[in-house]
């Protein structure tokens, strides 16, 4: 298995789509095809069950993903390491992230970036996790810390490093909205409802009142997880927001989650930017400093 080979299994593995593959990875679906069956007869194991309408990978196969991806960090480490013996790197990057990804997850990454690269400059912007993409897009920021978005544009890559909890959470203060969350049983469609406009929580919160057929009345729409939190500490209503976004808020104390029966998909933090843009050392190295981190 060469690091090609690896490469396209641990995307596929990840995607369960060929064609997703195909596409982000830059080869002809009959090519990967043919990566995966030599890497299957090489290991005399079934690695993916497919058929027309779905992929899934066998017992033998999740295996495999978790030693290709330990391989394949180790491989991108002794890369960097071998890179930064020989030179040291200047220059800056761009990067885009939330006020709560600043705190929760970038100073780990961050830490390890600077003693590897001290001559390098991070410019760091923050704002709505639900512009990530849009910035990359536009030229306006190299790389960013987001969430997986529903459709991963074509000519970007992602790289996990977090799975994050999502959570309903109400007020603590006396007020309305508690009074509402009291009777029993609930009725939600009486609960008022905190929005972001967009973006990944958005999503969460609108499959959430799909699956359970729910009504309510959005008392407001905001911008940022961080003022979704803000606004239902104040009692203006219920809200779908990840965890760190939570236990990062200022206002922790006065907001609370609520004990429901539906489960909230998680969020896929990671880094993002554009495939061509992994040529260009520093990138390359903050990029593989931040998938060690998983």
């Amino acid at each position: 298995m060469d690091i090609r080979s690896a490469q396209l299994f641990l995307h596929l593995a990840s995607s369960l789509n060929f064609a997703k593959t195909s596409e982000q990875m830059y080869v002809s679906p009959s090519t990967l095809t043919r990566v995966i069956q030599r890497l299957e007869d090489e290991l005399g194991t079934l690695l993916f069950n497919r058929d027309k309408r779905s992929v899934q990978l066998t017992r033998e196969g999740v295996r495999v993903q978790q030693f290709v991806r330990l391989w394949l960090d180790e491989w991108h480490q002794l890369q960097l390491d071998l890179q930064l013996a020989s030179a040291e790197l200047t220059g800056e990057i761009r990067l885009f992230c939330t006020v709560t990804a600043s705190y929760s997850h970038l100073p780990a990454i961050m830490d390890k970036f600077r003693l590897q690269c001290p001559k390098a400059e991070i410019k760091l912007t923050t704002g709505d996790a639900a512009m990530a993409f849009e910035k990359i897009k536009a030229g306006e920021v190299d790389i960013a810390l987001a969430a997986y978005p529903a459709q991963l544009p074509a000519n970007m890559i992602f790289q996990r490093i977090a799975q994050l909890p999502v959570w309903l959470i109400a007020p603590v203060i006396p007020c309305k909205v508690n009074d509402l969350l009291s009777s029993s049983p609930i009725n939600w469609n009486d609960i008022p409802l905190v929005q972001s406009d967009h973006g990944p929580a958005r999503s969460r919160s609108d499959r959430w009142l799909t699956d359970c057929n729910i009504k309510p009345e959005v008392a407001v729409k905001v911008d940022g997880h961080e003022a979704m939190v803000s606004m239902v500490a104040l009692g203006s209503g219920v809200a779908v927001v990840p965890e760190p976004v939570i236990n990062h808020s200022p206002v922790r104390d006065r907001v609370r989650v609520l004990n429901i029966s539906y489960q909230f998909q998680p969020f896929e933090l990671g880094v993002c930017m554009l495939g061509k843009k992994l040529e260009q050392p520093l990138l390359q190295a903050f990029w593989q400093l931040a998938a060690a981190k998983k």
